[in-house]
């Protein structure tokens, strides 16, 4: 028996000791698909430089996604229905991770934003997979569907203690002249495993942000795409700070598909001890995209000798009067930044601090809902003070 049979063979008998779903047809789907594709090698361009070997051997029991939802008024949760997931989409479905998911398609969090509806409150999904002393794997599923004109805020937490798998996908759909300001926080277990997908497709003229910050894991994997319409414009921002032997590994794509959109993009990351990282970023500019601004940047800071970042900013344009640009920089402090703040009588190791903690800081200042920003705030200040 090959490993990789034996792999898939670990998860068809979970997948066959679940109870029989309505959603039962998409998980066969899933599953189908799943076994088709096998994990990813690093024979895979787009996982080149992530080795999910010790996801793939390891025997996951699987867990609910311990899902705790608010929802504010003027939103509500729907039932999940089978015309919200196609079986017949998994046939083509790229990702392994995003077919293992809808194979363990339990209970997902389906909530609809009403046409014209303003929220004020964000809505709220915090998971935590419940401790136990066996690895566990959750695969929670998000489907947030946004009407016309509506305008909503989304906060996203993951988070949990000891080894365990989140293998999550989160849906958007915005409708036309929709505003969505979304937010991700991973504070997974430095000893977690942690994949995930981010797919928004927006209407025409609809307003949409996203910004993901990674702070734990031991390995994770984040992948977040946008389908932009006529007049959208789409924000992809991210945060990722690891140090030890984390590994995070970010890859984007936003998709022009239609005329007069805009895309900003700008992720950073801070690497310390031996821990790696990647970025691969892929803006597509389709032929009738004309008129399409994008700009895409990723900025890293590496703080120690052994930490590695592999950064891959991509442009792929069909079309010919556009504006775009892409570029990647990594770097150590900025030694003349240093000199000022020890001339004034800070510490090296406080004046190392500071700057770190200013150039998070930027990305953090984007965050709109003030108490999330004032709680990342207090964690990156206990992080970069240990």
């Amino acid at each position: 028996m090959t490993a990789a049979t034996e792999q898939i063979g670990n998860w068809l008998e979970e997948f066959t000791g679940q109870a029989v779903s309505p959603l039962q047809k998409v998980r066969d789907a899933g599953f189908q698909r799943f076994a088709e594709l096998g994990f990813p090698t690093t024979h895979d361009e787009e996982w080149r430089f992530t080795n999910v070997a010790p996801i793939a051997r390891t025997k996951f029991r699987t867990a609910q996604s311990g899902a705790e939802i608010r929802i504010p008024k003027g939103a509500e949760k729907v039932e999940a229905g089978a015309e919200l997931f196609d079986p017949a989409r998994l046939s083509a479905e790229p990702n392994a991770f995003v077919a293992l998911n809808a194979a363990f398609l339990a209970e997902p969090a389906v909530i609809r934003v009403p046409k014209g509806a303003v929220l004020e409150e964000p809505i709220e999904i915090t998971y935590e997979p419940a401790a136990n002393v066996e690895p566990l794997a959750a695969h929670p599923r998000t489907v947030i569907l946004v009407g016309a004109n509506a305008q909503c805020t989304i906060v996203e937490r993951y988070q949990g203690t000891g080894r365990y798998l989140t293998n999550a996908v989160t849906e958007i759909v915005a409708g036309e002249g929709a505003i969505v300001d979304h937010y991700r926080v991973q504070q997974e277990s430095r000893e977690a495993y942690h994949v995930s997908s981010m797919q928004a497709t927006l209407g025409r003229n609809a307003n949409f942000s996203s910004h993901s910050i990674s702070l734990g894991g031991a390995l994770v994997r984040n992948d977040a795409g946008a389908v932009l319409s006529e007049g959208t414009e789409a924000t992809l921002n991210g945060l990722y700070i690891a140090n030890g032997t984390q590994h995070i590994d970010n890859h984007t794509a936003i998709d022009h598909a239609k005329p007069h959109g805009t895309s900003h993009e700008l992720y950073k990351g801070i690497l310390d001890g031996r821990a790696t990282a990647v970025f691969n970023g892929r803006i597509l500019v389709r032929k009738d995209a004309q008129k399409t601004d994008s700009k895409q940047t990723n900025k890293n800071l590496v703080l120690s000798d052994d930490a590695v970042i592999n950064t891959k900013p991509e442009l792929q344009i069909f079309a010919d009067d556009v504006r775009c640009t892409h570029g990647a920089t990594i770097g150590q402090l900025d030694a003349e930044s240093l000199f000022y703040l020890q001339s004034r009588g800070i510490g090296r190791a406080d004046a190392r601090r500071l700057l770190t903690y200013a150039f998070a800081q930027d990305i953090v200042d984007r965050v709109k809902v003030q108490s999330l920003r004032d709680s990342l705030e207090r964690i990156l200040f206990e992080k970069f003070h240990e």
